[in-house]
Formats: C-alpha cells, sequence, structure tokens
C-alpha cells in the first residue's frame, strides 16, 4: 500500500509542527506530504519548507479555498509519487493520531469499491468554550457506510480521480459535495470505528461561531444550486427549513401582530417545542449527557439564523454575479502569528 499525505493550509505555523509530528507517527519521511498555502502571511511556508516538506504556494489571482488546496496537493503529490493508492487528506489545524492508518488503509485495500475511510475526528480542547464542545459533538455521527465524510478522510486516489477531485470553486461544503459525485458513480463512504484526527477549532467568541455556521449556509444554498434539482434533492430539506426557521416563521409571528392583536405572535411557540424535539433525538442518538444535548440543541436552533443569512448571502450573490469569497471564522495572525487553517 503506498499512502501519501495533503496538507492543505492557511496561517498554520502555529499548528503545522504538531501537524507534521503526528504524521511521523504514521511512517513519514517514508511517505511523501505535501504542504498547499493558501496565501499565509506567517511563516507556514517557511515552516514546511525547513522541514523538508514538499511545498506548493497556490496563486493569489484565484480565489482561494480549501478545495482548490486539496486537488493542487493531490496534482503535486501525483507528479513527485505517481504510485500513491490511497491520499490522506488532513488540515493543518488537525493532528492524525497514531492508529489510524493501520485502520483506514488496510480496510480501502480490501474493499475494491471504497471510495473514502473516515473515523472520529475530536476536538483538542472540548472544555475550552461551549463552540468548542460543539465541534467536538458534531463530529460524532454514526459509523458504518455514510453519505459524506469532512476535512479528514483517507480516499482512493482511483476513485479521487474519477470524479475529477474537489470542486475548487466551493468555499465550505466540498466534501459532502464530493462524495455526492463519488455515490453518483457507484463509489462508498464509510465511516469507521476508529480515533482518526485531533482538531483545534480555537472558537472562544460567539461571532466566531456565527461567521461558521453562516458559512455553512452558504455552503449548503451552493450545493442546493448545484444537486438540488437531481433525484437525490441535495441539501434541499436542510436549506428549505432555514429558511422557514430563521425567516419565514418569525415573520409570520411579527408583521401581522398589529392586525392580529399580537395572536400571530403564538407562533413563536413552535421554537421551544422545536428546540425540545432536537434535545430529547440527541439524547437517543448523539449526546448522551443531558448538558451536551442541550448545548447542541441550542446551537442547531439558533444556527438557522446565521445559516439563513448565509443563504442569502448565496442566492444574492449570484443574482449580481459576485464571486465567492471565503467566509473564515478564525482570526487571521497579527503581529504574533497564530496559525489557522481553511
Amino acid at each position: 500500500m503506498r499512502v501519501s499525505v495533503v496538507v492543505p493550509g492557511l496561517n498554520a505555523a502555529a499548528t503545522l509542527g504538531q501537524v507534521l509530528r503526528a504524521l511521523r507517527a504514521q511512517g513519514w519521511p517514508q511517505v511523501e506530504v505535501v504542504y498547499v498555502d493558501s496565501g499565509s502571511i506567517d511563516a507556514s511556508v517557511a515552516l514546511a519548507r525547513s522541514m523538508n516538506l514538499e511545498v506548493v504556494e497556490l496563486d493569489a489571482k484565484t480565489p482561494f479555498t480549501a478545495a482548490r488546496a486539496r486537488n493542487a496537493g493531490v496534482q503535486r503529490l501525483l507528479q513527485i509519487a505517481p504510485d500513491t493508492q490511497f491520499v490522506q487528506f488532513v488540515d493543518g489545524d488537525c493532528e492524525v493520531v497514531p492508529d489510524w492508518w493501520a485502520s483506514a488503509a488496510p480496510r480501502l485495500e480490501e474493499q475494491n469499491d471504497l471510495a473514502v475511510v473516515c473515523g472520529r475526528r475530536r476536538e483538542r480542547f472540548p472544555d475550552a468554550s461551549p463552540y468548542n464542545r460543539l465541534c467536538d459533538i458534531e463530529w460524532n455521527t454514526p459509523v458504518g457506510d455514510t453519505d459524506a465524510c469532512g476535512g479528514d478522510s483517507m480516499m482512493r486516489i482511483e476513485a479521487f480521480q474519477a470524479v475529477g477531485g474537489f470542486n475548487p470553486e466551493l468555499i465550505a461544503g466540498e466534501e459532502p459535495e464530493l462524495c455526492l459525485c463519488l455515490r453518483q458513480k457507484g463509489w462508498k463512504i464509510e465511516r469507521l470505528d476508529a480515533e482518526m484526527t485531533i482538531h483545534d477549532a480555537a472558537m472562544t467568541r460567539p461571532s466566531q461561531w456565527w461567521r461558521r455556521e453562516k458559512r455553512t449556509g452558504y455552503a449548503m444554498a451552493e450545493a442546493v444550486a448545484m444537486h438540488g434539482r437531481k433525484p437525490e434533492r441535495f441539501r434541499v430539506s436542510k436549506h428549505r427549513s432555514n429558511w422557514l426557521w430563521g425567516l419565514a416563521i418569525p415573520l409570520l409571528a411579527i408583521a401581522p401582530a398589529y392586525w392580529t392583536s399580537g395572536w400571530s405572535v403564538v407562533l413563536l411557540a413552535a421554537y421551544p417545542i422545536q428546540w425540545l424535539r432536537i434535545r430529547s433525538r440527541a439524547l437517543r442518538e448523539r449526546c448522551p449527557v443531558a448538558r451536551d444535548a442541550t448545548l447542541y440543541a441550542t446551537h442547531l436552533l439558533l444556527g438557522k439564523f446565521p445559516q439563513m443569512l448565509g443563504q442569502a448571502k448565496f442566492w444574492l450573490g449570484r443574482l449580481f454575479k459576485r464571486p465567492s469569497k471565503l467566509i473564515e471564522y478564525k482570526d487571521a495572525p497579527s503581529a504574533a502569528p497564530t496559525g489557522q487553517s481553511l
């Protein structure tokens, strides 16, 4: 088995060293590692070169996206290691755990119709903030056959090439879109019951959470524009749900309140009812701890508002032919760089 690695990064100097130390435990430098930089203003590129990595610096004339970075990494990888069978994608703020490859690569080798395997991604500091804990809860998806993977995964090069890689124009949500294309061609995606990576969300403020949810909504609308009319109705139900809870219900409750003597405000009772439903389901399926279920339900319900705004941003941009731009929830480095990844 020939496994190589692609690490996309943006201002990743603070975390890149830890990422690479973890890769050493997987067999690097015996495997090829390509670092792809998306216009960092910190020491990311210099650090990668000092570690003798293959470095690709993306041209700033074309908009940066994580999808574009991953594609460029695979392209360079196949130039320097053309016999690569599987590629491990790991974001510049993530660390691959020691036993992951021992689970992932053999699974891909033994099942020829399997395109992607992923495992459990965990937050490094889940108790540092409620937003970090939310990320840790989000990563806890069911094991077995699945519809999509996240940014960290191991992919079969043959399958990756069969669908032309990631869509480089997507500012987010490129992994589910790629997985949809793979499934349409008969490939399978599987989440293994194994630890995979440790992630550092570094979210400490509500504004970061808001921007992250807004980016999610933007990506959702983008996916609907591309695939919503196909038989899978990709992301259509979630897209509609955001419009309903993030815009329609508040408008129907508040706008006619004067003419209904306030009775229309009763519609807002739908929110606590929906919150209770989400919390109950979370307790059964995802969050056995009541505190986590409460946090998760609150996040899902309140997240409808920034996600709706993200959707509106996409559709308005499409109407007025404005190009997509990254919506980054992590802060750019200041005088003392604090590396972050795409």
